[in-house]
C-alpha cells in the first residue's frame, strides 16, 4: 500500500506539473460567456489542461465580475470570477458594433472552440452564430449554453437564464430541504431549498466541457466541427439519480427528505459531542454492526429489515435512538469505534467539516486540491486546485485572473497583427 501511495505521489502530483506536457496546448477557445458561470467553468476546465482560452468581454467587462459574496471584491473583480478567470487571456470586444463582429469573425476563423451563453438566436441574428461561422471554419466546435436549450417549446421565448432556474427546473430544489410534515420545524423552513453554491451553472458547465472534449475527439477522426446545445437544467436533471424513474413507474413524487436518503438508511448526519458526523450502515449485516458498535442491539430487532429502515416515518425515530449514544461521543471516537469493530458487517463514520476546517486539512494541500497562487495583479490567493490528477499530462494553474481587457495588445497582435495605433482607434470608436 505504501509503495503504491509513493508511486502515485511521484507521478500524479499536480504540484510537479510544470515540466510535463499539456494535453490541450494546441486548442484555441473563445469564451463569450456573459453573466453565466456555466460557460466560465467549462472554459476553466479546458484552460487547466493547456487550452489557450481567450475571454471576450464587452468593453465594460462581464457582469459576472460583480457576482461576489456581500459585494466584496479584490481590486476590480469579485471572488467567484477570480476563481474562474484562471489561465485565461482577457480581451474586450463590442459585438453590437459592425466592426466588432467582423473582428470576431477573424478570431473565430482561427479558433477551435467557441463558448457562448446568450439566448437562442442572438448570435445568429448578429451574423456570427454557428451557421455563419461554420462556413468560414468548418472545424469549429460551437457550444451554446442556455437553461432551456436551443430548441423546444421554451427555447425561443426569451426567458432568463440563471443558476437558480437551472436548479429549480432540474428538480433538485424540490427534493432538497426539510419535509413539510416535519412540524417541529418553523413553517418557513419547510420549503423547497436551493443548493448553496451555483450547482446549476457548475454541473451544466461540466457537461459542456465534456461535450467539447467529445467533439474534439470526433474532429480528429472526421475533420469536422459541430454545434453543441447544452441546457444546464437538463444537466441538473441528469444527476437526479432515481427520481425520474420513480415518478415514471409509480406516478408519485419523492418529497423532500432532509438529510435522509430514500434508497439508503442509515446514510445520514448524526449529532455527536463536538457537532455533527456522518454514519452509514444500510444492509442487514451493516445495520447489525452499527447497532452493536453503539450498544443498541435492541434496534436490530426493532428495524430488522431494509423495508422497516426505508419507511420514511421510521427515519427520524431511529436516528434519535442512535443519537442517544452518539451525543456522548466525539467524531473521532465514533470513527475509531467503527474502525475497531471486528464482527459481521461494516459500519462507516466520517467527519463533517466546516469550510474553515476543510481549509486546514493537510491532505488537500499535499494533493494540490487547495493551493496558494501568487498573482501579479490580484496578489496571493488560496484557490481550488486541479481535480483529476493526470500522470502524463497534468493540469495546472498558471495565473488566477486578468483585469478587463488586460491582454488586448498581446492577443490582437498575435492573432490579427494589430498594433497600438489600431487598438487606440478601436478603443476610440467603442469597439474594444
Amino acid at each position: 500500500m505504501s509503495d503504491w501511495v509513493e508511486w502515485a505521489k511521484e507521478n500524479c502530483n499536480v504540484l510537479n506539473a510544470k515540466d510535463k506536457p499539456e494535453a490541450l496546448d494546441d486548442v484555441l477557445v473563445l469564451d463569450l460567456s456573459y453573466g453565466n458561470f456555466a460557460g466560465l467553468f467549462a472554459s476553466s476546465l479546458l484552460a487547466e489542461f493547456g487550452a489557450e482560452v481567450i475571454r471576450i468581454e464587452p468593453p465594460g467587462g462581464d457582469i459576472a465580475r460583480k457576482m461576489t459574496p456581500y459585494g466584496l471584491k479584490i481590486k476590480d473583480t469579485g471572488l467567484a470570477y477570480i476563481v474562474e478567470g484562471r489561465n485565461k487571456f482577457h480581451i474586450t470586444l463590442n459585438l453590437e458594433s459592425e466592426e466588432g463582429r467582423e473582428i470576431f469573425k477573424e478570431l473565430a476563423e482561427k479558433a477551435d472552440v467557441v463558448i457562448e451563453t446568450f439566448k437562442p438566436g442572438y448570435m445568429d441574428s448578429l451574423g456570427i452564430g454557428y451557421r455563419q461561422l461554420s462556413k468560414i471554419n468548418p472545424g469549429l466546435i460551437y457550444t451554446a449554453i442556455y437553461s432551456y436549450g436551443h430548441f423546444g417549446s421554451k427555447a425561443g421565448k426569451g426567458l432568463p437564464d440563471y443558476d437558480v432556474i437551472n436548479q429549480a427546473m432540474g428538480g433538485i430544489t424540490w427534493t432538497t430541504g426539510i419535509p413539510e410534515e416535519y412540524e417541529e420545524y418553523p413553517e418557513h423552513t419547510r420549503v423547497p431549498t436551493k443548493m448553496g453554491p451555483w450547482m446549476g451553472w457548475y454541473v451544466g458547465g461540466g457537461f459542456a466541457a465534456f461535450g467539447i472534449m467529445v467533439a474534439l475527439f470526433w474532429r480528429t477522426i472526421s475533420g469536422k466541427g459541430q454545434f453543441i446545445d447544452v441546457s444546464e437544467a437538463e444537466a441538473m436533471a441528469k444527476v437526479q439519480n432515481y427520481y425520474v424513474q420513480y415518478y415514471h413507474t409509480f406516478r408519485d413524487t419523492i418529497n423532500r427528505v432532509a438529510n435522509f436518503d430514500p434508497a439508503v438508511f442509515p446514510y445520514t448526519l448524526i449529532k455527536v459531542k463536538d457537532g455533527m458526523a456522518f454514519i452509514a450502515g444500510f444492509s442487514d449485516p451493516n445495520w447489525k454492526a452499527l447497532c452493536t458498535i453503539l450498544g443498541r442491539e435492541d434496534l436490530i430487532d426493532k428495524y430488522p429489515t431494509i423495508k422497516e429502515r426505508l419507511t420514511p416515518e421510521n427515519w427520524p425515530k431511529a436516528l434519535k435512538e442512535l443519537e442517544k449514544v452518539t451525543v456522548n461521543m466525539t467524531t473521532e471516537e465514533l470513527i475509531q469505534a467503527t474502525l475497531e469493530y471486528k464482527g459481521e458487517g461494516t459500519a462507516v463514520a466520517g467527519e463533517l467539516l466546516t469550510p474553515k476546517e476543510s481549509f486546514e486539512v493537510e491532505n488537500w494541500w499535499l494533493r494540490g486540491a487547495l493551493m496558494k497562487v501568487k498573482d501579479p495583479y490580484y496578489g496571493e490567493l488560496a484557490v481550488q486546485g486541479i481535480a483529476p490528477k493526470h500522470e502524463k499530462t497534468p493540469g495546472r494553474i498558471k495565473w488566477l485572473c486578468k483585469p478587463v481587457g488586460e491582454d488586448n495588445e498581446f492577443i490582437y497582435k498575435k492573432y490579427l497583427g494589430y498594433g497600438k495605433s489600431r487598438l487606440e482607434e478601436l478603443k476610440k470608436n467603442g469597439v474594444i
